[in-house]
């Protein structure tokens, strides 16, 4: 067996050449090996890097958009190029199968293309002659350097979410990703490299709570991007602001999927089965709360059920449709919340505690951190499987008399970050998206992501802060607005020049 590879920072234009005073372990999550050893920041190295990048923003502020589109285009072009090594670099770390991994890539590519329309997305307004001979115009200009702390869920998609509309409106970035699965955003950073961005404008910093509190503390870093648990993001936006930084901090979720007696059936049981197990259930969209009519709900339940025998989890590498969980702690931790579902009393249809987890006829789930797809029904609102976001392959299934019961239990849950009706009643659907308290909604489209020219992000406890991730949301966090009111002496004070017009 090979040793850990060494991973370390991203500084400047190259890996980091110090030596760490600590590190942690990185895992294949379908095996259960250790893979890497990865350098972790003290403080003293985060103060470093953002040094590095305050020297470094104050060329990339000043240059021309031209340039900077230039810039974005030759990234957009080479992460096309290498999405396949990205997304391989996603399965060995995270877990998540192939094809899964691929399209966070591209998602996350949507957002480098919205950038590239920076010239545009940074035109400010004019009025003239708002007083006499008075001209009023607005502009829009960088904050200097920002920081991204992203989750292990989507080590690529989540960075170039802020990463590239930070970049193109001027700004100078630190990226921290999870420990736990690193290796993407680090690849990505060499990309821009690649793509001409000049050296310190974007750095990666590897590190755990000590890292984060120097990022959220220094007072050269002027914006923080998170996106993680609720009680983390909570705790971001309180210290980051606290210490004068502009804050968006995206939290948890309990996304509900409504399924209405007119609905399609078989269209909704893909759709939850989709929802509730890709990337086993390790995103803050997935579906984990399906809220069914109870005269529709036992054939609903059935429809699940069948789809779940047929899934195949095991290495992400190999022929399956569901990956590993990303560690050891995470798979106990989300086994224990489905024996306490079972201890509560709801119906276990499906139990993903017990499996041969055999991707192509080799055993996978000896050493690897597997939990199977797990279908819960009758669980009531006060069951820990419902209260708790699980972040795994577990779906309860609620069952209430109509739609305005539906409706008033999305309403009571405490986060509301995405949400999902699936009906044929065009007047339902309209009225659900008016009425529900939720960030994001789709109308028989289990995990309504937005567009990249559309912002993400949710309300209640999903979001910390007033802005939401990319779109133009993200063009006004990562800037300052600046108006100018100017007058000028009328020309005919100015005496005589009869020379041709020039611009000097």
């Amino acid at each position: 067996m090979s040793s850990p590879t060494r991973i370390t920072h991203f500084v400047a234009g190259a890996p980091w050449s110090g030596t760490a005073e600590r590190t942690s372990a990185v895992f294949n999550p379908a095996t259960g090996v250790q893979t890497g050893e990865l350098d972790l920041a003290s403080a003293e190295v985060v103060n470093e890097v953002v040094a590095t990048a305050r020297t470094a923003w104050e060329g990339w502020g000043n240059l021309s958009l031209a340039r900077r589109s230039q810039v974005l285009f030759k990234f957009r072009e080479l992460l096309d190029r290498d999405k396949e090594r990205i997304a391989a670099l996603i399965t060995a770390e995270h877990g998540k199968v192939l094809s899964d991994a691929l399209g966070e890539v591209l998602r996350g590519m949507e957002v480098a293309e919205f950038a590239c329309g920076i010239p545009h997305l940074l035109k400010g307004g004019h009025t003239e002659n708002a007083s006499t001979s008075v001209d009023v115009y607005s502009l829009r200009q960088s904050l200097g350097v920002v920081a991204v702390i992203s989750p292990f869920n989507f080590p690529a998609m989540v960075p170039l979410w802020f990463v590239p509309v930070a970049l193109a409106t001027g700004n100078a970035v630190v990226v921290k990703p999870s420990e736990k699965d690193p290796s993407a955003t680090l690849a990505i950073a060499e990309l821009w490299t690649e793509a001409g961005l000049p050296d310190g404008v974007l750095n990666v910093v590897n590190g755990d709570k000590e890292a984060v509190d120097a990022l959220l503390t220094h007072e050269d870093v002027k914006a923080i991007s998170f996106v993680g648990s609720t009680p983390i993001a909570r705790y971001v936006y309180e210290t980051g602001t606290r210490h004068g930084k502009r804050v968006q901090a995206l939290g948890g979720a309990k996304n509900h999927m409504l399924v209405l007696p007119d609905a399609d059936l078989d269209l909704a049981a893909d759709a939850a089965v989709n929802a509730g197990f890709g990337s086993a259930g390790e995103r803050c969209m997935a579906i984990s709360a399906l809220v069914a009519v109870d005269s529709i709900a036992d054939e609903l339940v059935a429809k699940i059920a069948e789809r779940v025998a047929t899934l195949k989890t095991g290495d992400g590498t190999r022929s399956c449709d569901m990956g590993p969980i990303v560690t050891a702690q995470s798979r106990d931790r989300i086994v224990g919340f489905i024996d306490e579902g079972e201890a509560a009393g709801a119906t276990l249809v499906c139990d993903g505690r017990r499996g041969e987890y055999d991707a192509d006829g080799g055993p996978q789930g000896e050493q690897g951190f597997f939990v199977a797809p797990t279908l819960f029904d009758h669980v009531t609102s006060d069951m820990s499987i419902y209260t708790e976001e699980i972040f795994g392959p577990v779906l309860s299934v609620l069952r209430v008399e109509g739609y305005d019961e539906g409706l008033a239990l999305i309403n009571a849950n405490p986060y509301g970050n995405g949400t999902a009706i699936f009906t044929n009643d065009g007047g339902a659907a309209r009225r659900f998206q008016h009425e529900v308290e939720v960030g994001m909604v789709g109308v028989n489209v289990p995990v309504p992501v937005p567009v990249a020219y559309y912002s993400f992000g949710g309300w209640k406890n999903s979001l910390f802060g007033d802005t939401h991730a990319h779109g133009t949301e993200g063009v006004h966090f990562y800037t300052r607005g600046k108006v100018v009111t100017q007058r000028w002496l009328d020309p005919s004070h100015g005496g005589l020049n009869l020379g041709f017009p020039q611009n000097d």
